[in-house]
């Protein structure tokens, strides 16, 4: 297997913002948050992040601000993806001069290539940068699939160290398994299928929920990495009603207000995102009440 960029939870972290900037004592409070619950791996300027909202100069302040805060105490991996491979090149080889530990690159979206194509775009990405790449699949978002074929060929690249997965399709999801043992660490994409992914042998998960629950994701992946399967189900199933609220609205907007409910920033949003409508805040905090 290509080795393994990192176990257990990686949060993929949201962007606090106040007025219209980013906030950075918001920021540092939930950097801090993350490593006080355990967290070893930090995902930065991912779809959680609102990264497409993001200038580039905000983004490498972001990067910045986080490394000096983290100062060390967990890994960062940059999200660097976008439908065009000129611009994923740049800016991965950028992130890889701010001192990215690895890279986290989603399937170029709206062009829509073919599983070729696919190739053919990590390829220009990890020959420019070559540093670890996760490659990430999530066709809710982009349109497009990635085969567990395509997959299986990008193992053969030896900076392509894993997979975040979040098709939401069980059967892929189980041969993605299957195919990819001793080849590539898998990683779940989705907070309401941690378990299964763990279940079959991901190396981790790329959270959501972690940004406001970093105590309860860690104890899921703690325990289903040393084999305690009962221990994993249970902190699995405490988690069961939040992970899916926190989904009730197009993510982040969910978990930012959840992490407004609990002081960490405000959950204002970048247009064409809104704050969470009130029916859907009375259900988060209902169950989160329920969670605690």
């Amino acid at each position: 297997m290509n080795n393994v960029l990192f176990e257990g939870c990686a949060t993929a972290l949201v962007t606090p913002f106040k007025n219209g900037e980013v906030d950075y004592d918001a920021l540092g409070k939930i950097l801090d948050h993350q490593i006080n619950g355990g967290i070893k791996t930090i995902v930065l300027l991912g779809t959680t992040s609102e990264a497409s909202t993001l200038e580039f100069k905000e983004e490498d302040m972001i990067i910045e601000f986080a490394k000096k805060r983290i100062n060390g105490k967990a890994k960062i991996i940059i999200g660097t993806g976008s439908n065009d491979t000129k611009t994923v090149v740049k800016r991965s080889i950028d992130a890889k001069n701010m001192g990215a530990d690895g890279l986290l690159v989603v399937t170029p979206y709206y062009n829509k290539c073919t599983q070729k194509g696919l190739v053919a775009h990590y390829k220009a990405v990890t020959d420019a940068v070559k540093i670890p790449v996760i490659v990430y699949n999530v066709p809710a978002r982009t349109g497009m699939n990635m085969t567990p074929e395509t997959v299986l060929e990008l193992a053969k690249n030896p900076y392509i160290m894993g997979l975040k997965e979040a098709s939401g399709n069980l059967d892929q999801i189980v041969r993605l398994a299957q195919m990819l043992d001793g080849k590539m660490a898998l990683y779940s994409g989705e907070d309401g299928f941690d378990y299964v992914y763990l279940a079959l042998g991901a190396k981790g998960m790329i959270s959501v929920a972690a940004n406001a629950f970093p105590k309860q994701k860690v104890a899921l992946a703690e325990a289903m990495k040393k084999g305690d399967f009962a221990k994993g189900r249970a902190e699995h199933n405490k988690m069961l009603e939040m992970n899916n609220v926190l989904f009730c609205e197009v993510n982040p907007i969910p978990v930012k207000a959840m992490m407004h409910h609990l002081g960490l920033c405000s959950d204002e949003m970048r247009a064409p995102l809104t704050t969470i409508e009130e029916p859907n805040r009375e259900k988060l905090i209902a169950a989160y009440k329920r969670l605690k």
